[in-house]
């Protein structure tokens, strides 16, 4: 089915059915407590960084997880996001559904753009964390690559600092990952 723009304003809110309802076009539509946020497409900087750091992720990536791009995590009925990069169990690919749940998903990268600084530095992460999703990079471009690293600290349900690179991403969690950044820049950014 597809929904006329006069479908588009709603008083009382949209919802996770409502996007399901939408035609698969490759708009990015996202939830925020019910209201639908459309980000503009994504830069071919942006694209090229998605894709290389899938590439680097896939790699070394442990049998029981799952590297993937563009899957929409649904935290509730009224909310839901599309990291750009994001690991999830391997059990949860199986299923071969449109969405993930937040506990099936162990790490959420976003790149910033300059149409998603806030999203990506401050409201997803809040609820990333919130939602108990163990890892969350941000990576901000500017002049080259910078990547923050966070994990979840449960107990407070914050991502607690582990580090800020412009050179290599070294963690042993969620597995033994060693990505030099020059690796993610395309070459134009060189």
């Amino acid at each position: 089915m597809i929904m006329a723009i006069s479908d588009l304003s709603r008083t009382s809110g949209w919802t996770t059915d409502d996007l399901d309802l939408l035609p698969e076009d490759g708009i990015r539509r996202e939830l925020l407590d019910g209201v639908l946020l459309v980000s503009p497409s994504l830069t071919d900087i942006h694209q090229i960084i998605v894709g290389r750091l899938m590439v680097a992720l896939e790699e070394s990536c442990p049998d029981d997880l799952q590297v993937t791009q563009g899957v929409e995590i649904r935290m509730s009925s009224t909310r839901a996001f599309i990291p750009d990069v994001l690991v999830a169990t391997d059990e949860a690919a199986r299923r071969r559904g449109r969405f993930y749940t937040p506990h099936e998903v162990v790490l959420a990268v976003e790149i910033v753009s300059p149409s998603s600084v806030s999203m990506d530095r401050i409201t997803k992460p809040a609820l990333y964390a919130q939602a108990g999703i163990p890892f969350y990079w941000r990576i901000e471009i500017k002049n080259g690559i910078e990547v923050h690293l966070g994990e979840l600290d449960p107990s407070a349900g914050v991502y607690r600092a582990t580090g800020v690179s412009d050179t290599r991403i070294q963690v042993a969690q969620p597995w033994e990952i060693d990505i030099l950044i020059q690796r993610l820049t395309p070459r134009h950014m060189s």
